[in-house]
């Protein structure tokens, strides 16, 4: 079912930009969730 295929220089960058992409908003994410936590402790104490 699966073919080899050639995949060339525009699928590396679309792979490799995706990549990136994931991992910048991954990142985002996660700072603004502890971001958020911090300021939920704060309020607590």
């Amino acid at each position: 079912m699966s073919k080899n295929v050639e995949m060339g220089a525009a699928g590396s960058a679309t792979v490799a930009l995706l990549t990136i992409a994931v991992a910048f908003l991954l990142r985002s994410f996660y700072r603004r969730f502890t971001r958020m936590e911090k300021r939920k402790d704060d309020e607590t104490q």
